[in-house]
């Protein structure tokens, strides 16, 4: 199946990065991690990515500009947040669609009103519809106040990317002109990171650590995860506008065989599955550069890294990654590298991986291609180019 392109009029996330287009540039121009020692109830000296203070303040606006907006868990201010920094630039009818989705959801809800029900034996009345999934979609169609269709999903790491998918597969229906997408993530609380914590995924401490993420070095000997919370969301239209600041022109999945609940093959089956669609689908051979998962584990950025070079062989791309800055931030990661790629050829410079030497250079960058896979086997590959 050919994909037509399908056009990213405007993209937009708010992160440790920043909470604008020019405040993310700025920080992955910096090429400096952005990581934050927190203690948690459970969890001493944590590393985390969280957002800064003026970012946090533009979510506390947001809950005080109505009563229900103040009962919603951060997963959903962000989406709000971002959805309208993205909307804005925009002149989009009140029909188009929205799909943003996320891993944990309202994680942070969650455990606040189950700590309530464990201590008292009762619970608010805000419980249940406040901790819905559907609740990130759903908010933001309200908010913009659009007819269209709604939906929400998470598929571990590569909901947002799925996301993406779910847009094109709309247009490309004729059911849709125009699709939000994107993922959002606020999972820095104490039984997430308890989570990654069980799973011996998470970073150690280390005062003397420059960089406490190394992904995407490859001879680390131990995991180093980093939690971050961070929403992306992408404006997919179907028709070339004078917006348009992108093109999808390539998309590829995968999912394959278990052994265990977190596994991943040593060459990552999946993604070189999902990375050849995608490549056959924008009819090239290789891509420019590479923006990996990679999300600073030992197994997971090898088997990516023995994926890409099965691949592609002697046509390397640039390879890098945002992890190293950022942390992971589930299911929105891959569409925080969906921007990464997008800023990358706007400005047509190449946003390197400190921890990477890549001993070549490209004059121009014209394709990238991103990854994204998670728990669950699946994979997702998509190709934006100028």
């Amino acid at each position: 199946m050919k994909t037509f392109p399908i056009y990213i009029e405007a993209i937009n996330s708010i992160s440790a990065l920043g909470n604008s287009s020019e405040e993310v540039l700025k920080s992955y121009k910096n090429e400096k991690p952005l990581f934050t020692v927190k203690d948690y109830k459970h969890f001493k000296n944590a590393y985390v990515s969280c957002l800064s203070e003026s970012s946090t303040n533009c979510l506390e606006e947001i809950k005080g500009e109505n009563k229900f907006y103040a009962s919603l868990d951060d997963s959903v201010l962000l989406a709000i947040f971002s959805a309208r920094k993205t909307l804005n630039q925009l002149n989009w009818k009140k029909d188009f669609g929205v799909n943003i989705g996320s891993s944990r959801g309202a994680t942070g809800l969650f455990e606040k009103y189950h700590e309530e029900f464990i201590t008292t034996g009762n619970t608010s009345a805000l419980a249940s519809p406040t901790t819905t999934l559907g609740n990130i979609s759903s908010w933001v169609l309200q908010d913009q106040q659009s007819k269209g269709p709604e939906m929400s999903h998470s598929i571990t790491c590569s909901t947002a990317m799925h996301s993406v998918l779910n847009g094109i597969a709309w247009i490309k229906s004729g059911m849709s002109d125009q699709f939000l997408v994107g993922g959002s993530e606020a999972p820095l609380t104490d039984f997430t990171l308890a989570q990654m914590k069980a799973l011996k995924l998470y970073a150690s401490f280390n005062e003397n650590e420059v960089f406490p993420n190394k992904s995407l070095d490859f001879s680390k000997d131990r995991n180093t995860m980093i939690l971050g919370e961070a929403c992306c969301t992408i404006a997919l239209s179907g028709k070339k506008t004078k917006k348009a600041i992108a093109k999808i022109t390539g998309i590829g999945y995968a999912t394959e065989s278990l052994t265990h609940n977190i596994s991943i093959s040593p060459e990552a089956d999946c993604l070189q599955t999902s990375m050849r669609k995608a490549l056959d689908d924008a009819e090239l051979t290789t891509v420019d550069a590479v923006i990996m998962h990679a999300p600073g584990t030992k197994k997971g950025d090898t088997s990516e890294l023995k994926a890409i070079e099965n691949l592609f062989k002697k046509e390397m791309p640039l390879l890098t990654s945002n992890k190293f800055m950022i942390g992971h931030s589930f299911g929105a990661s891959g569409a925080m590298s969906l921007e990464m790629a997008v800023l990358m050829l706007q400005h047509q410079q190449f946003f390197s991986n400190p921890m990477y030497n890549n001993n070549f250079s490209k004059k121009e960058l014209k394709n990238i291609m991103v990854n994204a896979v998670g728990f669950g086997g699946n994979a997702v590959s998509i190709i934006v180019s100028v």
